[in-house]
C-alpha cells in the first residue's frame, strides 16, 4: 500500500527537491500547497496526480481557477480545509513554507499526520514549546530538515543531552567570506545570491551573508535537542562538507559529513533505513584533507554577538529576532537600504528597550506570535520607509 503524504510549500526549493526524489510507486501525494506560484503548482499536481492543492494568495487562487483545465484537481484558498482533504492520518508531511506564513499551517497539520518533517525555521524558533506540545499530544513524530540539524538528530536522537559537551554547527561563511568589510556598502543583490556552495533563494542568501541564518540555527538546535546555548557553537567551514561536529563528555567527538546537497537529509526524512540513496559519491579525501575550519570573525559577522544575550527560557523575543531580521533584509532586497546597513539596523532594534522587554514574555499560542510579527514589521517600516 502506498504511503500518503502532503507537501506544504511544494514550489519552493525544499518542496521541489522532495518531488525530485519521490518514488510514485511508494507514495501517494494527497495535498500540495503554494503561495503565488499557481502555474508550477498545477503542473506538479498534474505530474503527480494530486487531487488537492491550496493556493494561499487570493489573486493567484482566482487565476488558478481560470487557468486549471483538469476537473480532477480541487483548488482551495485556505489551510482551514485540512479536515476536508485529510480523512485519515497521513504517513508523512513536509512543511517547507517560508517565513512566519508557514507557522500556522505547520502547527495545524500536526494532528493530521503520523510524521512531520519541518523545514520552516520560524515554527521551531518562535513556537517550539507550543509545537512540541502539539507533537506529543497527537503522537506525531518530528524530524528536522536542515542539513545541520538532521545530521545532529541522526547522531544524538537517543542520547541524553547531559552526555554532550559541545555541538558545532558549520557555516560556509556565505558569499562575502573573503570580501573586505570596507566593500560591504557597495555589495549588490546579485553578488549576495551567488552562494559559493549552496543553491539558495535571495532571502536566505542574505541571511547566510550576515550569518543570521546560522544564529537562527543555533536557536533551533537549542530547542530541538534540549541543550543550553553554552553547548552550541559555530565554525566557519567554506566547503560545507562537514555539517556538524558532536563532542561527548567521554572524550569522543564525531564529525558528520555528506555531499553539499539537501537531497540527502530530505531523502532520509521520508525513506526508511532500508532504502539506498543512489546518488551518493565516495568520501572526498580532498575535502577531508582541507577542512579549513575557522572561528567566526565578529567584526565581519557582528550579529553573532546577540546569541550571548539570549535567555535559556523561550520567549516572545525569538519572534522579535525573526521579525526584525525579515523586515530589514526585505528592505535590502527592495533596494531601499545598502547591505552594510543590515547588521547595524538589526542590532539597533533587537537591543532596544521596546523589544528586549519581550524576553520576559512567554507566547501562549500561535496567534500571539503572528500578531507580534505583524506589529514589529509595521513599526519598523513606519520608521525607515
Amino acid at each position: 500500500m502506498k504511503k500518503k503524504i502532503a507537501i506544504l510549500g511544494s514550489t519552493g526549493s525544499i518542496g521541489k527537491t522532495l518531488l525530485d526524489i519521490i518514488n510514485i510507486k511508494k507514495f501517494e501525494i494527497i495535498l500540495l500547497t503554494a503561495n503565488k506560484n499557481y502555474k508550477l503548482l498545477l503542473h506538479q499536481a498534474k505530474i503527480f496526480k494530486v487531487k488537492n492543492i491550496i493556493v494561499k494568495d487570493y489573486l493567484s487562487f482566482k487565476k488558478a481557477l481560470i487557468f486549471n483545465k483538469d476537473k480532477n484537481i480541487n483548488i482551495f484558498n485556505s489551510y482551514d480545509v485540512f479536515n476536508k482533504i485529510i480523512r485519515k492520518k497521513l504517513d508523512y508531511v513536509m512543511s517547507c513554507i517560508i517565513g512566519i506564513d508557514g507557522l500556522k499551517p505547520t502547527f495545524t497539520i500536526i494532528k493530521f499526520t503520523k510524521k512531520i518533517a519541518i523545514a520552516n525555521k520560524e515554527s521551531i524558533i518562535c513556537a517550539w514549546p507550543i509545537i512540541k506540545k502539539e507533537l506529543i499530544k497527537n503522537k506525531t513524530e518530528f524530524v528536522p530538515v536542515d542539513s545541520e540539524h538532521f545530521s545532529i538528530w541522526t547522531e544524538i536522537k537517543n542520547i541524553n543531552p547531559k552526555k554532550i559537551k559541545k555541538i558545532y554547527l558549520t557555516a560556509s561563511g556565505g558569499p562575502l567570506l573573503n570580501h573586505k568589510i570596507q566593500t560591504f556598502r557597495n555589495i549588490d543583490i546579485s553578488s549576495i545570491t551567488k552562494h559559493p556552495t549552496w543553491k539558495m533563494g535571495k532571502k536566505i542568501s542574505v541571511d547566510s551573508a550576515t550569518l543570521m541564518n546560522k544564529c537562527f540555527e543555533v536557536i533551533e538546535a537549542k530547542h530541538i535537542f534540549n541543550l543550553n546555548y553554552k553547548q552550541i557553537d559555530i565554525l566557519i567551514h567554506p566547503d560545507s562538507y562537514v555539517h556538524a561536529i558532536v563532542m561527548y563528555n567521554n572524550g569522543f567527538s564525531k564529525i558528520i559529513v555528506h555531499d553539499t546537497t539537501m537531497k540527502i537529509p530530505i531523502f532520509n526524512t521520508i525513506y526508511s533505513n532500508n532504502e539506498v540513496y543512489t546518488h551518493m559519491n565516495l568520501l572526498s579525501l580532498k575535502k577531508l584533507n582541507k577542512l579549513n575550519f575557522q572561528t567566526v570573525m565578529i567584526n565581519k559577522f557582528p550579529l553573532v554577538k546577540f546569541l550571548n544575550s539570549l535567555s535559556e527560557r523561550h520567549s516572545m523575543f525569538e519572534t522579535i529576532l525573526v521579525s526584525v531580521n525579515d523586515t530589514i533584509v526585505n528592505l535590502f532586497l527592495e533596494k531601499k537600504i545598502k547591505f552594510d546597513k543590515i547588521s547595524k539596523l538589526i542590532s539597533e532594534y533587537i537591543y532596544s528597550k521596546k523589544f528586549t522587554k519581550y524576553k520576559s514574555i512567554k507566547p501562549k499560542n500561535i496567534d500571539e506570535i503572528i500578531t507580534l510579527n505583524r506589529e514589529v514589521r509595521l513599526k519598523i517600516l513606519s520608521q525607515i520607509v
